[in-house]
């Protein structure tokens, strides 16, 4: 069909035009404006890599605040950059300060059990735990950014690193050893996560989903609170292995080791940990009654030790602590020999995971409090504080949940409490540590268990079941991996099945077939609305993803398969195939393999007797077929349309019936 000779301007410009009229075998068309597709501006090579690495290393253009500032601010501002605590110091209030001394306090109350706890947890010196809690919190709070984050060691870190460094070196008959590798691992851990930050490489922390971590802290929890099991029944010979078939069996082919008096003295202290829990679960405002359960329960223990000398009756104790700060450890890390290996892998897992969880616990109460929190600068914060640590007897610390939801909760304003917290730390290693020297291993383990069971999540769970069920598999290959095999294999499987997920996803992408919405010129998908109908003579399909190597394979089976499909189908036999269109709109990106993958595809369909039309290609896209001399065909302007409607009402005038028509 050929348009009118009266039609000025077509020869010129066959696409923008406006109300063409088409004449042929005595009917009368009108097609509506057809809008142009635009090509991008040009730009440089040098142009593009610079705003691609702006947008992946720099998303959140932490430069913006030094345009067109003089050089004394822009120093000043550099500064605070680097030392948060001088940005929110300036303008500190004396109200700040009250808040801050009681969550300061609070929290202490919390950290000095648990950081005894977790030592032992990690087969360190409980004295390393109250060190870890000293030093690092005075490093977080003039480098860190969140107002919300208690700072000190965690429970999944310390099992990680105990179990990981145990299976090589045992730390009752090389203690010193263990605990040169425990500093170096953390001191490697720290190194790790500062030079993610410095070089802004954030986003590799993101392949731990959150199926993968709610599954994994399940089970890691799991593992804990049996590992405590030799605490709380009072055996003396466990094993050392983490999985919970071998924990189990030794706990079972020991009971001659059991104590009833450590076995009572358990269950009650358990059983007060957990109703305390329970009741600042119930009503929030009563916070501070689990906030000061575990010291309580150290305090009662101690004292019903010291007055029944139940040292003497089955019940073990810490034994005597080492008074005074911090001993500088520098000349105890380990560069070299045969272990550097071990040390490095450490320090690598326990490095993301502590690094994961405190970013994630800073963010969860930046959300709650409506601020934000630099994830770089989080990152470069907990790193040198691991590394600073790692030289002052500290091991690996992190963002804490459970202190950071007293510290939230007792009202803390700013990263003064953690100072607070350290400087209370530092009172009791100077003058409160004869007091622990009766301290039963039992209650230890009982403030473990009461602060890991916070770990499983069941409503999460329960929700990623119902949203995903490939999610949810994720989700339980992580927790089996980890009561079954070990924490580390455990967190490999799920982190490998999360990546085979991306991979098939970026393998197979989702085509969809369009039809028309009744009544409108909206193109949707037919499964999705079932009143969508298909358009006589057109195929159209929508390609969700990239179009790169990985894919175009699959995409040439895919639509060779719609085709098929259209070409069986009863209800399209009034009107054969004459155009396949690809609704570009959801493709970001193609390589040199998807282009000649859209070329393959034109030449195959002519062959057919079938026009390939492109709908909406976008800038990057659009750019790549240009100069590309094989894609001219595909960029003819009436192959080349803005919208479905507008593609569709354009071509349909070229369209042939099958049967002919009659004109009334």
């Amino acid at each position: 069909m050929e348009p009118r000779a009266d039609d000025e301007g077509y020869k010129d410009n066959p696409v923008n035009f406006h109300h063409r009229h088409f004449m042929g075998e005595g009917m009368e068309i009108t097609v509506p404006e057809v809008h142009m597709v635009v090509a991008p501006p040009p730009r440089t090579t040098f142009q593009k890599l610079k705003c691609r690495l702006k947008e992946t290393f720099f998303p959140d253009d932490p430069l913006r605040q030094f345009k067109g500032q003089p050089c004394g601010r822009k120093f000043l501002l550099a500064t605070q950059y680097i030392f948060p605590i001088l940005q929110w110091g300036s303008h500190y209030k004396l109200g700040h300060f009250k808040s801050d001394i009681v969550s300061g306090l609070t929290i202490a109350s919390l950290a000095i059990p648990q950081g005894i706890s977790y030592a032992k947890l990690a087969n360190l010196p409980p004295i390393v735990g109250l060190y870890s809690s000293f030093v690092p919190p005075l490093v977080y709070a003039v480098l860190g950014s969140s107002r919300d984050l208690a700072v000190g060691p965690v429970s999944i870190a310390s099992l990680i690193m105990g179990s990981m460094l145990r299976q090589e070196v045992s730390p009752t008959k090389e203690p010193v050893l263990f605990l040169q590798l425990a500093f170096t691992s953390t001191f490697f851990a720290g190194l790790f996560q500062a030079s993610l930050g410095f070089l802004r490489l954030g986003f590799i922390i993101d392949f731990l989903s959150k199926a993968t971590l709610i599954g994994f802290m399940a089970g890691a929890a799991i593992i804990v609170s049996l590992q405590q099991l030799k605490s709380l029944l009072g055996i003396v010979h466990f094993t050392a292995q983490m999985g919970l078939v071998p924990v189990l069996t030794s706990v079972f082919h020991r009971t001659r080791e059991w104590s009833w008096q450590t076995i009572l003295m358990g269950c009650c202290f358990l059983g007060l940990l957990l109703s305390a829990r329970h009741v600042s679960m119930r009503k929030p405002r009563l916070f501070w009654i689990s906030a000061g359960a575990p010291l309580v329960s150290v305090i009662l223990s101690t004292l019903f030790v010291c007055a029944f000398k139940a040292q003497g009756h089955g019940i073990s104790v810490i034994g005597k602590l080492q008074e005074g700060l911090n001993p500088p450890s520098w000349s105890m890390l380990h560069f070299h020999g045969s272990y550097l290996g071990l040390v490095i892998k450490t320090g690598l897992i326990t490095g993301i995971i502590s690094l994961t969880e405190g970013i994630a616990v800073g963010r969860t109460f930046a959300a709650l409090k409506n601020y934000q929190i630099d994830g770089n600068k989080e990152m470069m914060a907990i790193g040198l504080m691991n590394m600073v640590g790692s030289s002052t007897s500290c091991y690996v610390t992190t963002g804490s949940f459970s202190r950071s939801a007293v510290n939230h909760n007792a009202g803390a304003k700013t990263a003064v409490s953690n100072i607070v917290m350290s400087v209370t730390v530092m009172v009791t290693l100077l003058f409160l540590m004869p007091l622990f020297q009766y301290t039963p291993n039992v209650v230890l383990g009982a403030i473990i268990v009461t602060a890991v069971i916070g770990l499983i999540d069941i409503p999460a769970a329960h929700a990623i079941w119902k949203i995903d069920k490939f999610d949810f598999v994720v989700m339980l290959c992580a927790f089996l991996g980890v009561i079954l095999i070990s924490v580390q294999e455990g967190l490999a499987i799920a982190v490998g099945i999360s990546i085979f997920k991306i991979l098939l996803q970026i393998t197979r992408p989702k085509t969809v077939m369009l039809g028309n919405v009744p009544g409108t010129d909206m193109y949707r998908n037919s499964q999705q609305y079932k009143d969508a109908v298909m358009v006589p003579g057109f195929l159209i399909l929508s390609i969700e993803s990239p179009i790169n190597f990985a894919n175009t394979t699959y995409l040439k089976e895919r639509i060779s398969r719609w085709m098929e499909d259209y070409e069986a189908d009863d209800a399209s036999k009034h009107s054969g195939l004459e155009f396949l269109m690809l609704e570009l709109s959801a493709v970001s990106a193609i390589d040199t393999s998807g282009v000649s993958f859209l070329v393959d595809v034109r030449i195959a369909l002519e062959k057919k007797n079938v026009q390939l039309v492109l709908v909406n290609p976008l800038g990057e896209v659009m750019e790549k077929l240009q100069k590309a001399e094989e894609c001219h065909n595909l960029l003819r302007q009436d192959r080349l349309y803005l919208s479905v409607g507008e593609a569709v009402a354009s071509l349909s005038s070229s369209i042939k019936p099958r049967h002919p028509m009659s004109v009334v």
